[in-house]
């Protein structure tokens, strides 16, 4: 007859308790939220910040077209740091966003509400035709593909097709038919709102797409797309999938953005915004919750904020060597993007972590 030990087991001891920093965590971005929200109410002077105060119109605007680059950052990342789906050609949907909100309030007199959700729909139709022919390739040949693409929108442009884009001069907005709460510099505020409602809706589409069975698949098929073919799944349909979604969720960002800058411009539809994108994604960190929307708000910022100081007096004083490629905010901004990705290869949101562990090394010792 065996004995068996029937001695109970040690218990377990008690997990710890989550820290204060850890219990707010899933409220800070809601907490974000409310802050940009009041953010207009704001008096703050910030010299070297902003030229004015925070609730100037000339500061809403800047951090209007911020926000919107942080949400046609966090589209692209959908394709390349979820997905893993290089794009040369992501400018074409915003620019069909912008040009078409455009075309069809000045040209065809559209209402502003049947123009946007005409635009949306169309880029949204676009990409999933330009998608359907582009996924048929992969890697550098797919981005060669949707850079042929987005070059025949930006030719299109150009040339002024059919006399609706106002070729190399642009297309200024009629505004007559537009609400009056989005006219004028006194309601810049209600486009400031308008643009943090755009990123809002792309922050929670994205998160929502990443946390559904479908996000787990495009992050399936950016580790190793033949593994997901193996298990019956069809690669082409998922990616065609979330290249659509992100080609939409540009083309409302255009709509937004042609009523915060009042017009259209071919430079838009160039290929370097595409290239300024993927800056953006890589800067904050590809295929997290809020890099790429840190990557672009930070960029747009400093593209903006670097082209009034490269033209200012302290740049003009200093010596030659020095205040000629300062006057360059590409240079400014290529030199700041070397060292980002040099000492955080996982962007700025790997940062936090870094201290964190530099700072218990310290305590440590």
């Amino acid at each position: 007859m065996t004995l068996l030990d029937v001695t109970p087991a040690a218990a377990a001891p008690p997990a710890p308790k989550p820290g204060r920093v850890h219990r707010v965590r899933p409220f800070l971005p809601l907490v974000a939220l409310a802050v940009l929200v009041i953010l207009p109410y704001s008096t703050l002077s910030l010299p070297g910040i902003f030229e004015g105060p925070i609730n100037s119109p000339g500061t809403l605007q800047l951090l209007a077209i911020c926000l919107i680059f942080g949400g046609l950052a966090a589209g692209y990342d959908l394709l390349f740091g979820r997905t893993g789906m290089l794009s040369f050609g992501h400018a074409l949907y915003f620019a069909a966003g912008v040009y078409g909100t455009d075309v069809l309030i000045t040209r065809a007199g559209l209402p502003l509400w049947q123009a946007a959700l005409l635009t949306i729909t169309g880029g949204t139709i676009l990409a999933a035709l330009l998608g359907a022919v582009a996924l048929r390739t992969v890697g550098i040949a797919f981005a060669m593909v949707t850079l042929a693409f987005a070059q025949v929108g930006a030719i299109l442009v150009a040339r002024d097709f059919g006399g609706l884009t106002g070729g190399e001069e642009g297309l200024p907005l009629d505004v007559s038919g537009l609400p009056a709460g989005l006219v004028g510099v006194t309601n810049t505020v209600n486009l400031y709102w308008l643009a943090l409602a755009y990123l809002t809706l792309v922050v929670f589409v994205v998160h929502r797409v990443s946390g559904s069975p479908t996000g787990r698949v495009l992050a399936g098929l950016r580790d190793d797309e033949r593994r997901i073919g193996v298990l019956g799944l069809d690669p082409y349909r998922y990616k065609l999938v979330a290249f659509t979604l992100a080609g939409g969720l540009a083309s409302a960002g255009g709509v937004v953005y042609v009523l915060i800058v009042g017009g259209a411009s071919p430079h838009i539809t160039s290929s370097e915004l595409t290239l300024s994108l993927l800056v953006m994604v890589v800067l904050g960190g590809p295929g997290t919750r809020w890099g790429p929307v840190l990557g672009g708000v930070l960029y747009m910022y400093l593209d903006h904020r670097l082209t009034a100081f490269g033209t200012s007096d302290a740049v003009d004083n200093l010596p030659a060597f020095l205040s000629n490629p300062l006057s360059q905010p590409l240079f400014v901004l290529g030199t700041v993007f070397i060292l980002a990705v040099y000492f955080f290869p996982g962007g700025l949101t790997s940062l936090a972590p870094r201290v964190s562990h530099l700072t218990r090394s310290l305590r440590s010792r």
